[in-house]
């Protein structure tokens, strides 16, 4: 069973996918897939590239953008907000617990100007906590301002 968590009216966040769960995203109309997770993480993780070709095979979009326990850069959550301006339907993110994900996509709301205390509160309704994110999505919500 998937633990697809809603960010937004098109942004899911899930801690690691299965073959079972591209199924599933397929099924629920999910048109994009983003990988967050690094390649090798942990032996049990379905691999990228299996992924990958599931959702191709579903007829969905993949996108692999890898996040480290080091941190977030410019060009990953330009990466994401790019991503997510760009796809025409829903879009699930996963890594290892969704938090990464929801962490990036948070981010690329907020260079997208969206107001930081609506991108924590869908956030915490998920079930994740964005508030060590507080003064980059202040930073990224007050430049898309101007």
């Amino acid at each position: 069973m998937s633990d697809f968590r809603q960010l937004s009216d098109t942004v899911w966040a899930s801690p690691q996918i299965t073959l079972e769960d591209v199924a599933e995203a397929a099924a629920r109309g999910f048109a994009l897939i983003v990988n967050n997770r690094p390649e090798g993480e942990a032996e049990d993780q379905t691999p990228g590239d299996v992924i990958e070709a599931a959702a191709h095979e579903a007829g969905l979009g993949y996108l692999a953008i890898p996040i480290t326990h080091s941190g977030f850069s410019e060009a990953q959550v330009e990466r994401m907000a790019e991503a997510l301006e760009a796809t025409g339907g829903p879009v699930l993110a996963y890594c290892r617990s969704g938090t990464r994900s929801t962490l990036l996509w948070a981010l690329a709301r907020a260079k997208a100007g969206a107001e930081p205390s609506e991108i924590a509160a869908s956030a915490a309704a998920a079930g994740y906590d964005i508030s060590p994110l507080g003064p980059a999505l202040d930073f990224y919500a007050a430049s898309a301002r101007g």
